[in-house]
């Protein structure tokens, strides 16, 4: 079993000097890549830009400490911007710190209790539906800064669809200066990659976003004319924990655990495939609910792992968790000395980035690959959780999609259960081939054989109704060595098929049960009530079994 041990430890062994130069160089470059990230992220959030810094640097920091990765870089990301500018709106900054925290608390215990292996059993269809979905509410919502619209005063534009319906009706206020300004920085997003992956693309959008807007005539809104820009130091702060305010959050507490533990762990096995290295999944849950707490004390937002900025920090030669704190240092000293300009930036440019992280984490070509291949219930549970997610929001997303998914396996499964009843020789079609005659056991006919495959829960327990029990038939064998599993439900059914044979005076044989649905029998007491003389370990032996007691019965 893992242990929970902060990978920092691990790491130091044999820690040189080589290795922290790498490190030093590769924080510095993530801190600048994360800098303008996490400005554009608060704002997406609904809070103001130091937020984002302070999330980056609290989180940061404590999340590369405790780490179950040698390269995570956690901070503010994408998936959190439309559930907490949700519930900021709703529930204000302390709501949103009461759920953080007991986010927190929840990843905490996820990774105690060792439940990191849990997150797999979230479907692929689910996680891409709800990310492609958060992409398309950030684009939806950054159109307005993009293209200088004002929204008519009065409407209230919380929701995505609100957003939609404010944009639509505000959109004679489009402001072509800040379209230029975003079409530009949009435009320098696309290519720096292209021209060079060292130079952060978001950066050079910020600073040529600034010199336009400074230098040109433009008329277009900066984040100092939006918003107070503080360069002050984090200050602890302690949010409401009433028993009201903790059941209010509660719900999205979970939502933003669960968000957390699969970007942080995704994260991490994309961090595994790009450094060879093998991350602590229970270790990393425990880290990002610690990350989470601080985050939300010292007046951040929800962090997690960044897939983008751990990549980042693989690619510069970051290797131990040393490059993650010093991403978290260089921070909080830019947020000392330049955190001023940040209101220079305009926010077109902000609007611009955002969209280009949506555009990232979009996953477009998988959503379309799996619209074009897979199974039509899979289809739906993607498109289900996909639009849920635009017009309700992911807290329903998940909810729905995790409960569709679920049903449409259980029809799946039970659609592979079949019970099938033997034939008796002179009811199969006339085969003069030699294989045909050698399948075919010669079962007197008061011995009748059901064969089950599947495994027996209660979405396929109705299929042990099926078994006929014919007035000739004395003996009743129910092959099981294709029945993995079952249930109490098929349990109880089982016993039903048990209490009819009884009543008919028909003995009851069970043939190859396998090692759960026998300890599940034994449990119940069904395993006694049948006799154990009456399990037989493989077919040949209960119609052996059946005859011997059909010649004993004659014979007396």
């Amino acid at each position: 079993m893992e242990k929970i041990k902060p990978m920092l430890f691990t790491s130091l062994k044999g820690y040189n000097k080589n290795q922290f130069v790498k490190d030093l160089i590769s924080g510095i470059i993530v801190a600048i890549i994360a800098l303008p990230l996490s400005i554009a992220l608060a704002l997406a959030s609904g809070v103001g830009p130091e937020q984002g810094i302070y999330t980056a640097i609290v989180a940061g920091f404590v999340i590369s400490f405790l780490g179950g990765s040698p390269v995570q870089i956690a901070g503010p990301t994408a998936a959190f911007a439309t559930i907490v500018a949700g519930i900021v709106a709703s529930q204000g900054m302390s709501g949103l710190a009461t759920a953080t925290i007991l986010a927190g608390i929840i990843l905490v215990f996820m990774g105690i209790f060792k439940l990191g292996s849990l997150i797999k059993f979230i479907p692929f269809t689910i996680t891409t539906g709800f990310t492609s979905g958060i992409a398309l509410t950030i684009v939806l919502g950054q159109l307005k800064d993009f293209f200088g619209v004002q929204y008519p005063a009065g409407m209230e534009t919380i929701e995505t669809m609100e957003k939609v319906e404010a944009l639509i009706a505000g959109f004679d206020t489009f402001n072509v200066h800040a379209f230029i300004v975003g079409a530009v920085s949009l435009a320098v997003l696309i290519i720096m990659p292209k021209i060079s992956e060292k130079i952060p693309g978001s950066l050079v959008a910020v600073l040529v976003g600034i010199v336009m807007v400074k230098v040109l005539p433009l008329n277009v809104d900066t984040i100092g004319d939006l918003y107070t820009i503080s360069s002050s130091l984090p200050k602890l702060v302690l949010p409401d924990f009433s028993l009201s305010a903790i059941k209010t959050a509660l719900p999205n507490a979970f939502t933003i655990a669960i968000l957390a533990a699969i970007e942080s762990l995704l994260s991490c096995v994309v961090a595994d495939g790009m450094t060879g290295t093998k991350h602590r999944s229970n270790t990393e849950l425990v880290a990002q609910g610690a990350g989470n707490v601080a985050s939300a004390l010292f007046g951040g937002i929800p962090a997690t792992g960044a897939i983008a900025r751990t990549a980042a920090n693989i690619k510069n030669g970051g290797k131990t968790p040393i490059a993650g704190i010093i991403h978290a240092v260089v921070l909080l000293l830019v947020l000392l000395v330049l955190m001023p300009y940040a209101g220079l930036i305009p926010m077109p440019t902000i609007a611009a980035i955002l969209l280009m992280v949506a555009y990232n984490m979009s996953h477009w070509r998988t959503f379309v690959n799996v619209i074009k291949t897979a199974p039509k219930n899979d289809i739906l549970v993607l498109l289900a959780t996909f639009f849920l997610t635009i017009v309700f929001d992911l807290v329903v997303a998940i909810e729905v999609g995790m409960v569709l998914a679920c049903v449409l396996f259980m029809k799946r499964m039970s659609d592979e259960t079949s019970v099938v009843s033997w034939k008796y020789k002179e009811q199969a079609v006339e085969d003069d081939s030699d294989s045909v005659k050698q399948t075919l056991m010669d079962v007197p006919k008061n011995i009748r054989v059901y064969e089950i495959s599947g495994p027996l829960f209660f979405g396929a327990a109705d299929q042990i109704e099926r078994i006929e029990l014919k007035a000739y038939t004395e003996y009743l064998i129910v092959r099981m060595r294709s029945v993995p599993a079952m249930d109490s439900t098929a349990m109880n059914s089982m016993t039903s098929l048990k209490d009819r044979c009884e009543k008919k005076g028909i003995t009851l044989i069970l043939s190859h049960v396998n090692e759960q649905p026998m300890k599940a029998m034994k449990k119940s007491g069904l395993y006694k009530s049948i006799g154990a003389d009456n399990f037989r370990a493989d077919i040949s032996s209960a119609i052996n079994h059946a005859k011997e007691l059909s010649e004993s019965k004659i014979s007396q």
